[in-house]
């Protein structure tokens, strides 16, 4: 065999390599943009834990949800800087799709378990003027708390009587699956709609 023929062989197999690579991770690719989950892998609502406690003192059955156009973030009561931002944002979000006449479900996950029941948040509820009915402000175990933030990319971490957090909201469709996220870094609330 010749030198041209062992070098456009030797090419010939890098590109049937990169194009079975290519094959096998752009499912995956599209999962990770929200598009589609990879096979055998169920919308994402259906990954989270499913049963939080509302404020109101009901259990929050999350695939209750499903067919509703979902926004999610996560807050703690004693937040004074991220969280009052992220509020406002979300009720923005409320307000254009009031505009819009479209419906929603916001729910405010804690990242502070142990210190934000549901008593805490009814107090931050009525101390924040949030009486809708299609905002829910969730309390879950700290196993639960910790999957969804993971699932959904929520990064914090406690230090000293704080939860150090950024600003983040992620957006589902009605089918549970999700539809865009937002951070600091990342996009504003209007990307979301």
């Amino acid at each position: 065999m010749t030198w041209y023929a062992r070098s456009a062989s030797a090419a010939h197999l890098v590109r049937m390599r990169c194009a079975a690579l290519i094959a096998v991770m752009l499912p995956l690719l599209a999962g990770a943009a929200g598009e589609t989950a990879p096979p055998g892998v169920g919308p994402l609502l259906d990954r989270l834990p499913p049963s939080w406690r509302e404020d109101r003192g009901k259990t929050l059955r999350l695939p209750e949800l499903l067919g509703a156009r979902i926004f999610v973030t996560m807050a703690y009561t004693n937040c004074h800087r991220i969280c009052p931002m992220t509020m406002t944002h979300l009720e923005q979000l409320q307000r254009e799709l009031d505009a819009r006449g479209t419906s929603a479900e916001f729910l405010i996950v804690s990242y502070d378990p142990s210190n934000d029941d549901p008593a805490a948040w009814r107090r931050y509820r009525i101390s924040h003027h949030q009486f809708r009915e299609n905002w829910h402000f969730l309390t879950g175990t700290p196993a639960d708390t910790e999957r969804l933030a993971r699932l959904l990319g929520f990064e914090f971490w406690h230090y000293d009587e704080h939860v150090m957090h950024d600003y983040r909201i992620v957006a589902l469709g009605g089918d549970g699956a999700l539809r865009g996220a937002i951070d600091a870094g990342h996009g504003e609330w209007r990307d979301l709609l």
